[in-house]
């Protein structure tokens, strides 16, 4: 008896296992096709000069009210 039960445990684990093996291999596909699809359809987006030179540049100013606050947490932090 305890055979027949190990054995359905293992049947069990096999059939779960396996369930789950498959459903993952079928999402990694699904999702490979859903982005071929979408590169195909969907061009990628041109950046210039000019676009990245103004991203960088606001990105880069930082108010000084902001940056002191900033500084003080983090020196805060440190003296713990």
């Amino acid at each position: 008896m305890a055979d027949s039960i190990l054995q359905q445990g293992f049947d069990l684990m096999l059939f779960g296992m396996g369930t789950v093996m498959v459903f993952l291999a079928l999402l990694v596909v699904a999702m490979n096709v859903m982005s071929s699809v979408i590169a195909k359809f969907q061009p990628s987006p041109v950046v210039t000069e000019k676009q990245l030179s103004t991203e960088v540049s606001a990105s880069a100013t930082v108010d000084p009210h902001l940056f002191k606050v900033i500084q003080a947490a983090l020196d805060q932090h440190r003296k713990r």
